[in-house]
């Protein structure tokens, strides 16, 4: 079970539910071309993204494996909400877990997004007591893969046209790092 403490902080970042108030910056990432480009939906209207955000605003505890934990990136210095990361809560059996972050692109290339991902590393690892920890992106997405080598995960695997994203058949790349790797790290 992982009940965190919010928000949680990071040396320019707050980790935190989602809640109503964040509607406007959400619908910003979300609707932004750039953001969804690799990803199997396309820009988000309106309605939709307040309904992903309702339904993101309920997932700030981890009790049972298939659920996900998914929080906002917030700036520490103007509390602008740049993001939304998550943990998903794999397999109990196999202790695995699966990451994800997504951030607005005029904030990329920042270090923001190793800096939330390696605080929802050490959820998984530290808090939740996870083996073993995943990412998934499409192989055309380069800052995605550059972001979880930087983190020191290892590319496991990749998949020829696993995925159909927009029409198109396109490749997959799968990271992954293990408990002991992180204690390491």
């Amino acid at each position: 079970m992982l009940r965190p403490t919010y928000p949680l902080k990071t040396p320019r970042l707050l980790l935190r539910p989602f809640t109503r108030n964040d509607v406007a910056a959400f619908h910003a990432i979300y609707s932004h071309p750039d953001v969804v480009r690799f990803l199997l939906w396309e820009p988000h209207r309106p309605i939709e993204s307040v309904k992903l955000l309702e339904k993101k605003a309920k997932h700030n505890t981890l009790s049972e494996p298939g659920q996900t934990l998914s929080l906002g990136v917030e700036i520490v210095d103007t509390g602008e909400l740049i993001g939304d990361a998550s943990l998903t809560w794999a397999s109990q059996e196999h202790g695995s877990g699966e990451i994800m972050i997504i951030l607005h692109p005029k904030h990329h290339g920042k270090g923001y997004a190793a800096e939330a991902t390696t605080e929802i590393l050490r959820l998984g690892f530290e808090e939740l007591g996870l083996h073993r920890i995943y990412g998934r992106c499409d192989a055309r997405n380069i800052a995605s893969a550059s972001l979880m080598e930087g983190l020191g995960m290892r590319r496991e695997a990749h998949l020829r046209e696993s995925d159909r994203v927009k029409g198109e058949w396109t490749d997959a790349l799968v990271y992954a790092m293990l408990a002991t790797e992180w204690q390491r790290g």
